[in-house]
């Protein structure tokens, strides 16, 4: 957001001012832990906590001045220090989230999908910034409070954004479709993650569409030419539809190897082909990057550029991020996890090449309710296809180990917590194995890597 004086944003979000001065505001701030001269700090309340009850704290650390929507809060601030009171703040963030956006002139891109959404938005914002001044959603506020965040982020002088929508449940991709108003919409699949609130795949379609059906006529939506939801999906879709993938589509690519640092392929597009580096193993990777070059030239970008933006994308943590320890390759995928992450980081661990081992060390998956089993069993006839040892984390992972064991994975090994799977791991590892480290973010899997290196 540029600098705004305070009344401006007690305008634009529906508040009443309070307080003996009128200060300029930099930045929207939610965490008093990161509060700089300058923000505004938004008081949220949230399950377990109340925003509110922060907001002198804020104050005391500097923010230039506090939302809060409790009256009793402004008793408790410093006499004169400046507040903007409202009725609820999660929507007085989303109407100052909408004014904004009404100001900015810029091209919007948003993705969601049930997998890959993260990565996809950077090697989207990589291609992009090859041309253009790129805003995108940090790390992964995806949801009913990070994409205001997120709009609110965005500068008058950005040429484009970038902006990921997240949903665990029906009924929330409309309202921050609504709110970010996309010209380009990419779905990088439709899996199983969250298929505890939806009950089924086609519910995690319906619901991942409505940012289709969000898209103008002279929008574009790019949609992975392998999914069997694509057709149903560009049916809904009113703007022009543009498929990836690589089997088919007006994006694609050829002759794919990889090693642990990334992936070399030939980029196909409208009668060309030009050599592409993507700094990410796996094949998955690859259909990411795809969606990312098709909304590159949907932007206006040529082949060599998309290729161009490509090579300088960089996966934030925790996603097949590459490790060497004491000769050992890790590949650290503990950022999050579902039945087709694990099966896609599996098979890229099966591609790579290696003179030592391939362990596998697995944690639990979440938001899989009745779908649990299925899904761990799933895991498990994948690991047993690819890896020489699998380690399972947690009571959770029995149907996975089983099923691998039952497949014929002779080395398997059940461990209670991290810290035993971390002490296994140092005992059974030797110089040249390549081991993936995966979970949900529930699981903590990122500890395995700590305990091992420690």
């Amino acid at each position: 957001m540029d600098t705004l004086p305070l009344n401006e944003i007690a305008d634009m979000c529906g508040g009443t001012l309070h307080g003996a001065s009128l200060p300029l505001v930099r930045r929207i701030s939610k965490d008093t832990r990161t509060i700089l001269p300058g923000d505004l700090y938004l008081a949220l309340r949230g399950e377990n906590h109340d925003g509110n009850l922060y907001a002198a704290n804020a104050a005391a650390k500097g923010a230039a001045a506090v939302l809060v929507d409790d009256p009793e809060i402004l008793k408790k601030l410093p006499e004169g220090y400046p507040a903007i009171l409202v009725e609820n703040s999660l929507r007085a963030l989303h109407r100052l989230a909408g004014a904004w956006r009404d100001r900015l002139a810029i091209r919007v891109a948003c993705i969601t999908g049930s997998s890959g959404k993260t990565s996809t938005k950077e090697f989207t914002a990589a291609v992009l910034s090859v041309r253009y001044r790129v805003v995108r959603t940090e790390g992964n506020l995806n949801n009913h409070i990070g994409l205001p965040l997120s709009i609110l982020s965005a500068s008058a002088a950005d040429d484009a954004a970038v902006w990921e929508i997240g949903m665990n449940h029906p009924g929330e991709i409309a309202p921050l479709a609504a709110l970010a108003r996309p010209d380009l919409a990419i779905i990088t699949n439709i899996g199983v993650a969250h298929i505890e609130h939806m009950d089924s795949r086609e519910a995690i379609a319906q619901e991942k569409g409505l940012l289709v059906e969000a898209v103008g006529r002279d929008g574009s939506v790019i949609l992975p030419a392998e999914d069997d939801f694509t057709s149903a999906l560009a049916a809904r879709s009113r703007a022009r539809v543009i498929k990836a993938g690589l089997t088919g589509g007006a994006v694609t690519a050829s002759d794919v190897t990889m090693d642990t640092e990334g992936c070399h392929f030939t980029l196909k597009a409208g009668g060309e082909s030009v050599p592409a580096w993507l700094p990410a193993p796996g094949l998955h990777m690859v259909k990411n990057a795809l969606l990312a070059v098709a909304a590159g030239l949907e932007f206006g970008l040529s082949l060599e550029e998309c290729a161009e933006g490509l090579a300088s994308a960089r996966l934030s943590g925790g996603r097949l991020v590459r490790r060497s320890i004491r000769g050992i390759i890790l590949l650290d995928d503990t950022y999050n996890a579902n039945p087709d992450s694990m099966e896609a980081a599996l098979l890229t661990l099966g591609a790579l090449a290696t003179g030592g081992n391939r362990i596998a060390v697995l944690g639990r998956m979440g938001e899989l309710g009745s779908h649990a089993e299925a899904g761990y069993r799933r895991v498990g006839l994948a690991a047993a296809k690819t890896v020489n040892t699998l380690i399972t984390v947690g009571p959770e992972t029995g149907p996975l180990l089983e099923t691998a064991r039952q497949a014929g994975l002779k080395q398997v090994h059940e461990t209670s917590d991290t810290t035993e799977a971390g002490s296994l791991l140092r005992e059974l590892t030797r110089e040249g194995d390549i081991v993936l480290v995966k979970g949900s973010r529930g699981a903590r899997m990122e500890r395995v890597i700590q305990h091992f290196e420690n």
